[in-house]
């Protein structure tokens, strides 16, 4: 669509081409002014200059000994700095210097007592020779030749008509120079005033030739500049004139663009609204099959859970199942010795000691059956009652602690405080969790001992050897089984110096089926390695809604520690069986 143009605005002043047209005029203008400027200036201070080169030309040409003040400045430089000396020279450079100083005051004394009765002669304040580089025979600087004037100087405003002359009188033979300083006055008051009367009114003068013609210039420029405007003016007129017959051409055919534009935008609309469908309608589809494949893989890995977690519960009743047929097997032979030897006996001591150990082993039967029945039950379907878990504790030490003591060669201890610690639960279960953690723990030990002997046995000193082996053997293992209250919940950990583990076997140990666990590393017979002990765990925690975190470092030992929800409220707990 063609745009209306506005109407255009009044030209600015083109002050840049005005310059440009008026730069020549003005460089002439100013080289005039400038000659005339210097000019003046000159003139005014012709006086002056004129009386310096009359002190100075007086300073260079009086002969009081028929020599002038330079030749002796440089007769005496010539002294001084003369190669061949004699034995007279430092009487010689004395006596110089000496004339020299003579020679200042018959010339300045003249001036001093007939001050203002010698026509053109000034009033002389201070004559001074400074010598620069130059020493004396002993190497050290010349000290400076000079007169200074027992009249004081004039004060106030007379202060200002004081003048100083200083130049450097030329020296053949040495590299240093001589400088004549002389502070004088024009003891002539109505010369002076002339000279600035003089200078007044060349300044008179001068204002009053550029002041006119600087009024010439700025109005000649003015008139220049108004007429040019003038000019430009005339021109954007006729500018406007024209502007407005165009826009009165263009109003027909900006009209008829608006109408296409509106329509153009219409179909654009229409077609983005139709994308915008297409687009809704492509991700709704997108969102249905992204939905879907989540469900598949939602069910495919709740199929894999439910397929591991029936592999872990067959492979624990398998295990479990070996273990109870062996163990009764093994003790049906025991009850029938011990029933004979009951009949067969009539002390009743013994008869009573006999009885005692068969109850024993109906209690174990008893106990085996109900490890068989928890472990072959999913833990999804725990009988949940309120267990106390301090007895609980307290229960496992006592099952486990003389057989630890005897067989393990470790110290099994309980450190749980008197009060119950209530949790909700299945005492099945948590039962057997901790005393996979017991057994576990256990056969860390079981690895440290290995494992001091192995260190000892590559000791090469053979009494080294033999020490360490005594320790290896001397060496206990220790469970520590502790229970404390943190606040909501109840903690449970179970702490042992066994081997240890890395950071790789902490992050992968209650994985299924991971073990590192050797045959050879038990004690009497004990073999494991089927990786099943603390996954067992780690689900049955899981469904108590309990945390587990794992302490450890290799050869320092390792600490679970449990957090279990306390108890809603304090039911009778149910305490394990005795």
């Amino acid at each position: 669509m063609t745009a209306v143009p506005p109407l255009p605005e009044a030209p600015p002043l083109a002050v840049g081409r005005y310059i440009g047209r008026l730069a020549p005029l003005a460089v002439l203008w100013a080289v005039l002014v400038g000659l005339l400027g210097w000019l003046l200036y000159t003139r005014a201070l012709w006086s002056e200059e004129s009386d310096r080169a009359n002190v100075r030309e007086w300073l260079d040409n009086t002969r009081i000994f028929r020599k002038t003040l330079a030749e002796l400045v440089r007769e005496y430089v010539e002294l001084l700095t003369a190669e061949s000396r004699g034995i007279d020279h430092a009487e010689r450079v004395t006596t110089k210097r000496a004339e020299i100083d003579e020679h200042l005051r018959a010339m300045v004394e003249p001036t001093r007592v007939y001050g203002g009765q010698l026509p053109l002669f000034p009033n002389l304040y201070f004559v001074e020779i400074e010598f620069a580089g130059i020493t004396d025979h002993d190497g050290n600087p010349v000290a400076p030749i000079g007169w200074t004037s027992p009249k004081p100087r004039p004060g106030g405003p007379a202060q200002q008509q004081l003048r100083t002359l200083e130049y450097q009188t030329p020296l053949t033979r040495t590299s240093g120079t001589a400088t004549i300083r002389c502070v004088y006055q024009l003891h002539s008051f109505n010369r002076i005033q002339k000279q600035q009367d003089e200078y007044r009114f060349w300044q008179m003068v001068a204002a009053a030739i550029l002041v006119p013609t600087m009024l010439i210039a700025v109005y000649l420029v003015g008139r220049f500049l108004r007429r040019e405007r003038l000019r430009e003016l005339e021109k954007w007129r006729a500018a406007v004139d024209a502007e407005h017959r165009q826009r009165e051409l263009l109003a027909a055919q900006v009209e008829r663009e608006l109408i296409e534009r509106h329509l153009l935008e219409t179909r654009v609309k229409q077609q983005e609204a139709e994308r915008a469908t297409e687009e809704l309608t492509r991700k709704l589809l997108e969102q249905e099959l992204e939905a879907a494949k989540l469900a598949n893989r939602a069910a495919a890995a709740e199929r894999s859970a439910l397929e591991m977690r029936s592999q872990l519960y067959a492979s624990i009743g398998i295990m479990a199942g070996s273990y109870a047929h062996n163990i009764k097997n093994l003790l049906v032979r025991p009850n029938d010795l011990i029933t004979r030897c009951m009949e067969a006996t009539r002390d009743l001591e013994q008869h009573h000691m006999l009885a005692e150990v068969k109850n024993t082993l109906a209690t174990v039967t008893e106990r085996l059956q109900q490890i068989l029945r928890t472990v072959r039950r999913d833990p999804t379907n725990a009988a949940i009652t309120s267990v106390d878990l301090n007895a609980l504790v307290r229960e496992t030490q006592h099952t486990w602690a003389e057989m630890g003591r005897e067989k393990w060669k470790l110290t099994l201890i309980a450190d749980v405080p008197p009060e119950p610690a209530v949790i909700i639960g299945d005492l099945s279960h948590l039962q057997q969790a901790i005393e996979n953690l017991v057994f576990n723990a256990r056969d860390a030990t079981f690895e440290m001992r290995n494992y001091l002997r192995d260190e000892a046995k590559r000791e090469v000193d053979p009494a080294v050897r033999k020490k360490k082996l005594l320790e290896a053997a001397a060496w206990r293992g220790e469970i520590r089984l502790i229970c404390r209250s943190d606040g909501d919940h109840i903690v449970l950990e179970v702490r042992d110096n066994g081997i240890g583990m890395t950071d790789e076997v902490r992050r992968n140990c209650l994985k299924t089926h991971f073990t590192t666990k050797r045959d050879n590393a038990l004690y009497e017979g004990y073999s494991a390695g089927m990786g099943l002990g603390l996954s067992f765990v780690a689900m049955v925690l899981e469904h108590h809604q309990a945390t587990l975190e794992i302490d450890s470092a290799p050869r320092h030992g390792t600490t679970f520690r449990v957090r279990f929800p306390r108890a809603p409220s304090n039911p009778p707990a149910q305490s394990p069986p005795s």
